[in-house]
């Protein structure tokens, strides 16, 4: 149930973003809203300033997304609206592109992490349709390796890989899909680990600034997960 509930949250968010029309002092609904009832008077909060209905969630991941068409060429895209939604489940939300009609026809994919090292490549991925470009990984001089787990390809640039299989597809009409996904297998360079546990140091992944637009590098820890708090505890 868990990922049904965050899949119902992202529903709602994302439909309650595309009915409205938002400025600084009102929101309101536009004529063919079903979901966005009356006109909203935002009220102004001491210090601060108001920017309306507008979505900011970060950190949001710049997942490449790998597959294979029916007939075995391999394509990936970058998607940013996703995330972990179970213990070993992964779910992103996608308008109708290439990846999409693959998902459907063959429901496994990986899952990589655009880096540091690669963010001209990933970033082209993300701009570039293979139903306009179908070799647009050779032109990056990116190279796919078939995995041996899936029938997915593993780009091999990327040092981080989940292979995963479809779990469900949750189909919004002609706006692309919502997919779940279970992760069977993850496969790294033995240099982004440090004790053989994944380091975000040496992996360097970028995460998406929409507010900007921008990359941006994850930073330096500050602080110990379930440990940093302890200090209320005593």
């Amino acid at each position: 149930m868990k990922h049904l509930t965050f899949l119902s949250v992202a529903v709602l968010a994302l439909a309650l973003g595309a009915c409205c029309n938002k400025n600084q002092e009102t929101a309101t609904c536009s004529d063919d809203s079903t979901t966005c009832c009356e006109k909203m008077e935002l009220k102004p909060v001491s210090e601060r300033t108001n920017l309306g209905a507008k979505m900011f969630v970060t950190p949001q991941p710049a997942l490449m997304i790998g597959t294979y068409d029916e007939q075995g060429n391999p394509d990936v895209m970058m998607a940013a609206w996703g995330g972990q939604c179970d213990g070993n489940q992964v779910c992103f939300r996608l308008s109708p592109h290439r990846t999409t009609t693959n998902l459907r026809a063959t429901r496994e994919f990986t899952l990589s992490y655009a880096t540091v090292r690669d963010v001209a490549e990933s970033d082209y991925f993300g701009i570039v349709s293979a139903n306009d470009v179908p070799d647009k990984i050779a032109r990056t001089g990116f190279t796919v390796t078939k995995s041996q787990n899936i029938n997915a390809p593993i780009i091999d640039q990327y040092p981080l890989t989940l292979e995963c299989r479809v779990v469900e597809i949750m189909e919004r009409d002609n706006e692309g899909c919502f997919v779940i996904g279970e992760v069977v297998n993850t496969i790294a360079d033995p240099a982004i680990l440090t004790d053989g546990r994944i380091d975000l140091n040496k992996l360097q992944p970028i995460v998406f600034d929409a507010s900007m637009p921008a990359y941006r590098s994850v930073g330096d820890t500050v602080g110990a997960a379930w440990g940093a708090g302890q200090v209320f505890t005593k």
